[in-house]
C-alpha cells in the first residue's frame, strides 16, 4: 500500500471516530470497522486470491477502500451495497480520491435483495457489516451464493454477541460449514463453505 493510500485511510479512520463520537443515535454514525479488522480483511482477500467480492454495508467507504485495494491485487472486482444513497455518494468520492473507482461497483440497494438476486456460488468472499438482526434471514442466500471454499467474514460478533447469537447457532447447525472467531477489532466471524461440496448439493 502506497503512502497516499495509507494517508487517506488514516484520515478516513480518524474522521469516522470523531464523527461517531458526536452522534448519540447509532444510525447516524458511520460505524466503520477498526483498522486492524480492515487489515485482516485485506490480507484474507490476497491470501485466498478472491476475485469476486461482495460487501454488505458500504457506509462512507472506509472498509471499501481497503477491500478495493486488495481486489486490485488479485485482478478481481468488488460489489459494495448500502441502502443509504448519501453514504454511498461519500464512498464514491472516497474511492475516487483513492484511485480505486474502477475496481468497485457501488449499489444503493437492500442487502437482502442483492443476495436474493445473486447467482449460486457467485462470490469468492463476502464481508457482512449491516443490520445484525437481519443476518439469520440472510443466511440461506449467503450460503447459497458463496463458492465452495468461499469465505464469509462477519463483523461485530464479539461486541454485539447477543444480536448475532441466533445467526451463529444457525451457521453452526449447517452441514459443510466451518467457522472460527478472530478476536480482532469488534470480533470477526470467519465462515468457510466446504470446498468439497458440489453445486449439486445445493439442489
Amino acid at each position: 500500500m502506497d503512502r497516499h493510500l495509507t494517508a487517506l485511510l488514516n484520515e478516513l479512520h480518524h474522521y469516522g471516530v470523531e464523527h461517531d463520537a458526536t452522534k448519540p443515535d447509532r444510525l447516524d454514525r458511520l460505524r466503520n470497522v477498526e483498522p486492524d479488522t480492515a487489515a485482516l480483511l485485506s490480507v484474507l482477500v490476497r491470501a485466498t486470491g478472491a476475485r469476486g467480492l461482495l460487501e454488505l454495508g458500504t457506509s462512507n467507504g472506509y472498509s471499501t477502500v481497503w477491500l478495493a485495494d486488495a481486489v486490485r491485487a488479485t485482478g478481481g472486482r468488488l460489489t459494495t451495497v448500502d441502502i443509504d444513497p448519501e453514504r454511498s455518494a461519500q464512498a464514491a468520492a472516497n474511492l475516487e480520491r483513492a484511485g480505486l473507482s474502477s475496481q468497485v461497483e457501488l449499489r444503493v440497494q437492500d442487502a437482502a435483495e442483492v443476495l436474493r438476486d445473486s447467482a449460486d456460488a457467485q462470490w469468492d468472499m463476502i464481508f457482512l457489516d449491516a443490520e445484525r438482526p437481519a443476518y439469520t434471514g440472510y443466511w440461506p442466500d449467503l450460503e447459497r451464493t458463496m463458492k465452495p471454499g468461499g469465505l464469509l467474514a462477519v463483523d461485530n460478533v464479539t461486541s454485539h454477541a447477543d444480536q448475532v447469537s441466533d445467526f451463529r447457532a444457525v451457521v453452526q447447525r449447517t452441514p459443510g460449514i466451518t467457522e472460527a472467531l478472530a478476536p480482532t477489532g469488534a470480533g470477526v466471524l470467519l465462515i468457510v463453505r466446504d470446498p468439497a461440496r458440489s453445486s449439486a448439493s445445493l439442489s
